[in-house]
C-alpha cells in the first residue's frame, strides 16, 4: 500500500513567512539598542514578506494548510512583539497597544478553543478584507512612527489619523471575529463544521 501523498509545507511563501517570523528577535534586539534606522528597515522588509508570500502562493499555485495557519501567526508575532515595543518606549498611546494585543490573544486562543471543541476552524473562519485593512494600518502606523525617531522629523496629524484608523479597523476586524467565533461555537457540546 502506498503511503498517501504529503502536502509540501517549504515553498517558498512559506519561507518568506518564516522569514517574517526569525525578522521579529532582530527589529527587538535593534529597537532596544536604540539602532531605529535598522529597526525599521528589518520591520518593513517582514511587512514586505507579508505582501510577497501570499501573492506568490497565488502566482505559483503554492497554497498550503500550513502557510494558512503560518501566515497570520507570523503577522501576529511581528505586530505583537513590535507594538508592545512601542508602548513601552511610549510612542503609542498604551490603549492601543493593548487594543492591538488583546485581538490578537482572543483570536488566537478563541481559534485553540473552537479547534478542541471540535470545529474545523479552518472551513469556517478566513482572513476578509476589514482584518487586512487592520493589519495595513497596523504596519503603516509602526512604520511612520519608526522612521519618525530614526530621522528625527515628525509628523503629528498623519500619526493621529493612523492611530485612529489603527483603533477603528482594529475593533472593528474583532468585533466580526467574536461575531463568527460565538456563531461557530458548539451548542450543547455538539461540535459543528
Amino acid at each position: 500500500m502506498t503511503p498517501p501523498l504529503r502536502e509540501n509545507n517549504w515553498t517558498i511563501p512559506n519561507m518568506l513567512t518564516v522569514s517574517r517570523i526569525m525578522l521579529t528577535p532582530g527589529f527587538v534586539m535593534a529597537f532596544v539598542d536604540q539602532r531605529f534606522d535598522l529597526a525599521w528597515i528589518l520591520f518593513a522588509i517582514a511587512g514586505f514578506t507579508d505582501a510577497l508570500d501570499g501573492t506568490l502562493a497565488r502566482l505559483l499555485k503554492q497554497r498550503s494548510a500550513f502557510g494558512a495557519m503560518l501566515d497570520p501567526l507570523a503577522d501576529k508575532i511581528l505586530l505583537v512583539t513590535s507594538y508592545i515595543c512601542l508602548a513601552v518606549q511610549d510612542w503609542i498611546p498604551g490603549w492601543l497597544s493593548i487594543l492591538v494585543v488583546s485581538r490578537d490573544i482572543f483570536i488566537v486562543g478563541g481559534l485553540a478553543l473552537l479547534h478542541y471543541s471540535g470545529v474545523d476552524v479552518k472551513r469556517g473562519i478566513r482572513p476578509v478584507w476589514i482584518s487586512k485593512c487592520a493589519t495595513t494600518a497596523q504596519i503603516a502606523l509602526v512604520l511612520l512612527i519608526m522612521v519618525e525617531h530614526s530621522m528625527q522629523s515628525f509628523h503629528p496629524d498623519i500619526r493621529q489619523g493612523l492611530v485612529l484608523a489603527v483603533a477603528t479597523l482594529t475593533a472593528l476586524s474583532g468585533g466580526y471575529y467574536l461575531g463568527v467565533g460565538l456563531r461557530m461555537f458548539p451548542a450543547n457540546g455538539q461540535a459543528r463544521g
